[in-house]
């Protein structure tokens, strides 16, 4: 497992790297200068290019790029530097005073074919303007291979790209991994991300990046002597004549994510459609909370439901009633936006919320553009708050139940269409069914529809796959993770 930071974390790695651990500043500057120099090295061969432009902001950020630009030099290259900073931070000043080479103190007209930038680090909370908005455009128009150090800069936190922002093809990150090149617009500035190990040590563990082995933890090799009932019983509340697809998606999902049983509850007028419709699926009208339902390991209701004054009473009596696991996603979410979101608070089952970010802005009262922006935090602070597990969707999702976070990193932009959230719920109710708790459950039920997504655009490209095609490829994502 890997673990990535937010820049205030990142802030205290680095404050306890120095003065818990005593690792000087400028050996940490040199470590870094040192690892970019590396990697804008096998670039520059890779690409053919016979000179280096470095740019240097004045923060830490450009020291080492000064460090890079230095050793560089020592190497043989051939590199100049650009900084029009006024301002140094006193370690940037140190490393610019030992690099003996040619400083451009204006932007150049003539364009360069190998850039490394250097303008800004994790210490930016606001657009960038002024001379380091004046850079970052001219690093893009020159249509250069970028190498970024630590982050392109203009990203900030949780992956907003400002209105000036670099367009890398190299990120090479400093000691730790941050959210900020993972998430939204970082995941597609940040080009190819390599991770620098200079010797920063985080107090901390981050957010979680789950990989296929800690995945295949939840799909165990089965014993021989097991029967349908050792896996569980998921039940799904879902549906309506307007939006029957999601009901037969989420079923669909919930059969290939190994559970013993998949019982499809549908409004009494989309019965008669669903009849044989899944034969390896129990198919029953929906009336009222039952034993039966009560009995089920696990509970997804929303998918395709509509929003109604129905749904929000039978919400109301499962919640304190059920003791098993309770998946609202889609339209049960914003049945709750619109009746209440109080109702999570009076509970004795385990609640896993699934939002995208327009109905999470339906339950915070917040903006999507101010969920964007802090991502990570408001899914954190919701969860604690309702005592939920939080599985905010988007091109990284993140997962959080208030006290251990991850976020996804699988995926593929082929899941952009209708019905991949009914996939997820669906197969996220019957891996949740077979007993793995609400966090990991997440965690692995989004790892697996992401890497069916992957599997979709390896065989058919990013446009062509729609949900059935995921779906169908579940059973691949899954084999190949657990070996």
């Amino acid at each position: 497992m890997k673990y990535s930071y937010s820049f205030a974390q990142m802030r205290e790695a680095d404050r306890h790297t120095i003065e818990d651990l005593g690792v000087p500043s400028l050996t940490l500057m040199e470590r870094a200068g040192a690892a970019l120099k590396e990697r804008a090295l096998a670039a520059m061969k890779q690409t053919g290019a016979e000179e280096a432009l470095v740019v240097c902001g004045g923060g830490n950020n450009g020291g080492d790029g000064f460090v890079a630009a230095r050793l560089l030099q020592e190497e043989g290259a051939k590199v100049r530097v650009l900084c029009l900073a006024e301002k140094f931070s006193p370690d940037c000043e140190a490393m610019k005073k030992k690099y003996r080479g040619e400083i451009l103190g204006r932007v150049p007209k003539m364009r360069f074919s190998f850039i490394v930038d250097c303008v800004l680090g994790t210490g930016l909370t606001r657009e960038a303007e002024g001379v380091p908005a004046m850079l970052i455009d001219f690093i893009n128009s020159c249509g250069a291979y970028v190498v970024s150090a630590d982050l392109p800069s203009g990203l900030k936190e949780n992956g907003v790209a400002g209105a000036h922002c670099v367009r890398a093809d190299e990120t090479v990150a400093m000691g730790l991994m941050k959210n900020a090149l993972l998430l939204q617009d970082g995941a597609d500035v940040a080009g190819k991300i390599t991770i620098a190990d200079i010797g920063i040590a985080s107090a901390d563990e981050g957010a979680e990046i789950w990989e296929a082995a800690d995945v295949a933890a939840s799909f165990p090799k089965r014993k021989s002597n097991v029967h349908k009932g050792t896996f569980g019983k998921a039940c799904l509340l879902a549906g309506s004549m307007e939006y029957s697809g999601a009901a037969f998606l989420a079923a669909s999902a919930c059969l290939k994510s190994g559970a013993g049983y998949t019982r499809l509850c549908v409004p009494e007028e989309l019965f008669p459609y669903t009849v044989g419709r899944y034969p390896a699926c129990i198919v029953q009208p929906f009336r009222s909370i039952d034993g039966e339902t009560l009995g089920s390991d696990c509970i997804a209701a929303g998918m395709g439901t509509g929003v109604s004054e129905g749904l929000f009473a039978c919400l109301v009596e499962l919640l304190p009633e059920y003791t098993g696991v309770l998946v609202l996603d889609a339209d049960a979410l914003n049945t709750i936006a619109h009746y209440g979101t109080e109702i999570l608070k009076n509970k004795t089952c385990r609640v896993i919320v699934t939002p995208h970010p327009k109905e999470f802005s339906r339950l915070t009262g917040k903006s999507v553009a101010e969920i964007a922006q802090n991502a990570v935090a408001e899914a954190q602070s919701f969860a604690a708050e309702y005592g939920v597990t939080v599985l905010l969707k988007g091109n990284r999702t993140v997962i959080t139940d208030g006290t251990r976070t991850a976020i996804n990193t699988e995926g593929s932009p082929a899941l952009a269409k209708g019905g991949s959230g009914d996939v997820l719920a669906g197969f996220l109710a019957g891996t949740c069914a077979r007993g793995i708790p609400p966090f990991e459950a997440c965690c692995s039920a989004a790892f697996v529809c992401g890497r069916a997504g992957v599997l979709c655009a390896e065989e058919m490209g990013e446009y062509a796959p729609d949900a059935q095609d995921v779906i169908a490829r579940l059973p691949r994502a899954i084999a190949g993770i657990a070996r």
